[in-house]
């Protein structure tokens, strides 16, 4: 049997402990391949950014997060995706089909892409199961 294959899209919680709780749950059910997409979002603690710095933020929280997932047996590669958390989405399910994608993302009182409704926009869109983990703390 394949594993499944699991998206897991995550940015400001990427290395929060919630997420990877829920990580060593899909790893406990059974053989799975986990793809962490760090969307490359501008940081907006900064009035000015370039998009090379949004990427490097996002490619040092993707190597945190992998490297947590990996310390607890994770199959798991990562990538960094567009600015935009849907069209990284898009951009990551054309290359390999995924059988689950789960969302973690800040608590809704700050969450962009809860305001966004990406959840539910990511659900009508792919046909894949959605999970949604609405973390409790925000991680650097």
């Amino acid at each position: 049997m394949d594993p499944r294959q699991i998206l897991v899209v995550a940015n400001q919680t990427a290395c929060g402990d919630e997420l990877l709780e829920l990580v060593k749950t899909r790893m406990s059910a059974g053989p799975c391949r986990l793809t962490l997409l760090v969307p490359a979002t501008p940081p907006h603690e900064h009035a000015t950014w370039t998009e090379g710095e949004a990427r490097a933020i996002a490619r040092r929280r993707m190597d945190e997060a992998l490297a947590r997932f990996r310390a607890e047996g994770a199959d798991a590669d990562g990538v960094v995706g567009d600015a935009h958390p849907m069209r990284a989405i898009d951009d990551a399910m054309i290359d390999r089909p995924y059988d689950e994608i789960i969302l973690s993302t800040l608590p809704s009182s700050v969450s962009r892409w809860l305001k966004l409704d990406l959840p539910h926009r990511v659900e009508q869109h792919h046909d894949v199961p959605v999970t949604t983990l609405i973390s409790q703390k925000q991680t650097v």
